[in-house]
């Protein structure tokens, strides 16, 4: 449906609706058109939450990790309205997410929020059906052909003297582990007193070079990677990712949701906002899960 329909089939037939899952926008990180990323990712966004709250229907929506910019700041998720202040994003896309959370934490901090609400920051997600995305596909969906008919591949060199080439680091989560989590949290309903905005990840740093050869794993295939320099629209980003403080405790909440997912959902302990959650599940079994869908 196209988004200058929605609010119409909503005006129509939104009491069947049961939630939004509102997980559409620009998401390209070298996007430049200030106007439409405004657009797409804030007033839209906004337009949904108010229907959501006027509905009384719960809204799981896209926030995105790159709202935490150079990872200067860390990756902790648990520190209110004043941590989300401090997040500096890289680029438009990144601060039009971070524009969005600040708004929907003000508007519930003023009572003003649908009856059950989580944000998502989500990593760098892979899986089937991206293909759509064109350069924003992830490396694994960019790159399963060409590694499984042994074809050379290219990788970013790393920008900083104290990463090498291939090694820079990022939180890889795989998409169905996404999907699960969201149903999860919606499974819950209102009375599960969830609102905030939340880390969804594995919680664990991988590098480039891992997911690459996970792949390498998947089609029987050793990759073949010539390191190439990277853009000058592409910022610089810290070359390892850390992960928050206790990932013992993150990892519970989405083992919860992807290795049992039809059990009920504990109650949280802070409403505002959600505790970072995470989950580490295998790369080289979610790799071998992919290599299905080509």
């Amino acid at each position: 449906m196209p988004i200058d329909g929605l609010f119409d089939w909503l005006g129509r037939f939104g009491d069947a609706v049961e939630a939004i899952f509102h997980l559409g926008a620009i998401s390209s990180t070298t996007a430049n058109d200030a106007d439409a990323v405004i657009a797409s990712n804030v007033n839209y966004s906004i337009a949904l939450w108010r229907w959501c709250t006027a509905a009384c229907k719960p809204l799981i929506y896209a926030s995105s990790a790159a709202t935490y910019g150079d990872g200067s700041t860390g990756f902790d998720d648990a520190g209110g309205i004043e941590a989300l202040k401090r997040l500096r994003p890289l680029n438009l896309y990144g601060w039009s997410k971070h524009a969005f959370d600040l708004w929907t934490m003000r508007e519930a901090t003023a009572g003003r929020a649908p009856p059950m609400w989580v944000g998502l920051n989500f990593f760098n997600v892979f899986g089937p059906n991206e293909y759509h995305k064109g350069d924003m596909m992830s490396l694994t969906a960019k790159n399963y052909r060409r590694i499984a008919a042994s074809e050379t591949i290219r990788l970013f060199k790393s920008p900083r003297p104290d990463c090498a080439d291939g090694e820079q680091c990022r939180d890889f989560v795989y998409v169905m582990d996404c999907a699960a989590v969201m149903l999860w949290l919606w499974r819950g309903g209102p009375g599960a007193n969830i609102g905030g905005v939340s880390n969804l990840g594995t919680g664990k740093a991988r590098s480039f070079l891992d997911l690459m050869n996970a792949v390498g794993g998947a089609c029987e295939a050793v990759p073949k990677i010539e390191f190439i320099e990277m853009p000058p629209e592409i910022p610089i980003e810290l070359p390892v990712l850390h992960t928050g403080k206790d990932e013992s405790v993150t990892r519970d909440w989405l083992q919860h949701a992807v290795h049992h997912p039809r059990r009920g959902r504990r109650r949280l302990r802070h409403p505002i906002p959600v505790p970072k959650r995470s989950v580490y599940v295998s790369m080289p079994a979610r790799a071998r899960h992919i290599a299905s869908y080509f």
